[in-house]
């Protein structure tokens, strides 16, 4: 492979809905919290590195952060820049200029949170790109049923036991989806870097929300590609997913 293949991690969030209410411990970010004995950031960029073709691995942390360099101690091709954005796709974008890719050099970006990540997931995707020369990223057919919720309001009730009607509280159901077309997104994504970098910058312009790169590639009008996930490789986010995660780990 003669262009390069640069992977980048956001890890500049704070991962609040990770912690556990009540909890007397310290916040510390997701990211570093630890899977058998490791930063959850070290499985998640070694994941990265089992595949040789990736020839950089650059982690954009938030300015100031002093936990990441010795998270990542000893792991080879990894670059720790404090470039860390508000959000996300600020973090990506500053991330990518950074890196300074070439014309023909692909970005690779991964979540922190997902440590869950496969040599062959990953192999899947890169193989998947290179071989049609388009981008893509990890998903999975959805397979529970989905609802679109709505907030409730004081005409929403649900019926009790004893036949009467009960205030709703929260959020209600305001249709079922068709499943039959939904995947759930996962990461890596990977795109033309200089591709990715110039459909960051133009949705963060136009103040479009982005929630990860294929949804700004899609709307400079690509079609990214759906290569097969797997299970393990979901993103933790809540506290009890740092369990189930050590059993896959």
């Amino acid at each position: 492979m003669s262009d390069k293949l640069i992977a980048i991690v956001p890890a500049a969030g704070t991962g609040q809905r990770a912690q556990r209410p009540g909890s007397d411990q310290p916040p510390r970010p997701k990211q570093y919290r630890l899977l058998r004995g490791e930063p959850m950031l070290r499985h998640a960029v070694r994941a990265l590195l089992a595949d040789a073709r990736v020839a950089r691995v650059l982690v954009a942390v938030s300015p100031g952060d002093d936990m990441a360099e010795p998270a990542l101690a000893g792991l080879p091709r990894v670059e720790v820049r404090p470039c860390g954005g508000p959000t996300r796709a600020q973090t990506v974008m500053a991330a990518l200029r950074e890196a300074a890719p070439g014309p023909h050099d692909w970005a690779l970006v991964h979540d922190a949170a997902r440590p869950g990540l496969s040599a062959q997931a990953l192999a899947r995707l890169i193989d998947t790109c290179l071989a049609h020369e388009s981008g893509g990223l990890l998903a999975l057919p959805v397979a529970d049923t989905v609802k679109r919720a709505v907030e409730a309001d004081r005409d929403s009730c649900l019926l009790t036991g004893g036949g009467g009607v009960a205030q709703a509280a929260g959020f209600v159901v305001q249709a079922t989806l068709d499943r039959e077309a939904l995947w759930a997104a996962q990461t890596p994504q990977m795109f033309p870097a200089l591709q990715l970098l110039q459909a960051l910058e133009k949705a963060h312009a136009a103040n479009r929300p982005i929630t990860d790169e294929a949804s700004a590639m899609e709307l400079a009008g690509c079609r990214p590609r759906l290569v097969p996930g797997s299970v393990r490789n979901f993103k933790v986010t809540w506290p009890e997913d740092f369990e189930l995660m050590e059993k896959w780990l």
